[in-house]
């Protein structure tokens, strides 16, 4: 199973609201998902990010694949930081 690392929207409409979470990819992006990770508040000032980082670190070595605003994300949060020490 090839498993991606990406947000999946809840909240009302105009009041998105996202969780971090690991999915199938070929799962659809509000559907099911294997963990939550954190979640991102992109409303907040400023905007909130919280991620489990023990977590990312365990599914990025067991080879989940993050999308490039998620990438960013963990890397505000510090994710990758630990990674490389």
């Amino acid at each position: 199973m090839a498993t991606r690392i990406r947000l999946r929207r809840v909240g009302r409409k105009g009041q998105a609201y996202f969780r971090i979470v690991v999915a199938d990819s070929r799962a659809p992006r509000d559907g099911r998902s294997v963990a939550t990770l954190g979640h991102y508040n992109p409303r907040a000032k400023p905007s909130v990010i919280d991620v489990d980082k023990e977590r990312a670190l365990a599914w990025l070595a067991k080879g989940a694949v993050p999308t490039d605003t998620v990438r960013s994300l963990l890397k505000k949060a510090g994710v990758f930081a630990t990674r490389s020490a």
